[in-house]
């Protein structure tokens, strides 16, 4: 079986089928059998339509100096020009510049906020907390810390100490019952 060559509908041949779809009177059934289109065709030119991007644009190889498609493979140079350039669009215009880059909102999301974390730790900036909190817990744990540490050298010498005094009493007494029950 073969498959049939696909057929490139123009422009105006698509918005002619919006808005006769977007007009009553004929099922998208009967619209889809006159004009030998799917359904789901029709309907993902509505959708392409009402983003007021026009027709379904046509695929084009990304041209070699358009970074990598896969987010994780851009360079960080890449990523803070993306966040830059997005931070002015309109939230109409953010949906298509995603879409131009193959990034998705959430991951243009992510590298805001690190780009806002490195910003603020290079800039001297303080996190969300307030000044000095950060460093006052600091310097209760290391005097918690230092206080533990001492206790336990004190009781490694005690030890330490009971050991030997055993040792010279000759008293190591074995706290152990015999096996045989004498």
């Amino acid at each position: 079986m073969t498959a049939k060559p696909r057929r490139r509908h123009t422009a105006e041949f698509q918005a002619n089928a919006v808005r006769r779809l977007n007009s009553p009177g004929q099922s998208v059934q009967e619209l889809a059998d006159e004009l030998k289109v799917t359904r789901s065709l029709l309907y993902r030119w509505r959708r392409a339509a009402s983003t007021k991007e026009g027709p379904m644009p046509k695929k084009k190889p990304p041209p070699m100096n358009e970074p990598a498609r896969r987010p994780q493979d851009w360079t960080t140079e890449q990523k803070l020009t993306v966040v830059l350039d997005a931070q002015g669009l309109a939230e109409e215009e953010l949906g298509g510049f995603l879409r131009q880059r193959g990034l998705h909102s959430a991951t243009l999301s992510d590298w805001r906020e690190t780009v806002l974390r490195g910003a603020k730790a290079e800039l001297g900036g303080r996190s969300d907390k307030q000044p000095g909190l950060e460093a006052k817990r600091i310097r209760e744990l290391e005097r918690e810390l230092a206080r533990k540490d001492k206790a336990l050298a004190e009781a490694a010498a005690l030890l330490v100490l009971q050991k030997k005094f055993r040792a010279l009493m000759g008293a190591e007494e074995d706290d152990t019952e015999p096996k045989n029950g004498r």
